[in-house]
């Protein structure tokens, strides 16, 4: 019982993450371009492995938008450059 659990906690945290990156990513290239949607897209790939590697246990909805949040700021530095 506690396997199924925890595969519907994993697609649930995999979906989460997915709407929330595909979201960032179509924001960014409608407003800068493909080419800052494509760093951006590592950026928030980065910053979710941060994330993660500091947080074992669950994320939340609120854990991916920081990561958002972290790699929005990462792109208004790089715009600001």
């Amino acid at each position: 019982m506690s396997v199924s659990v925890s595969i519907l906690s994993f697609k649930e945290q995999l979906n989460m993450a997915e709407c929330e990156l595909s979201a960032f990513f179509v924001a960014v290239e409608a407003l800068f371009g493909s080419e800052q949607a494509n760093l951006s897209a590592e950026d928030w790939l980065d910053a979710a492995q941060n994330v993660l590697d500091l947080n074992h246990s669950t994320t939340t909805r609120s854990d991916w938008r920081t990561i958002t949040i972290i790699a929005s700021s990462r792109l208004a530095h790089r715009m600001a450059a």
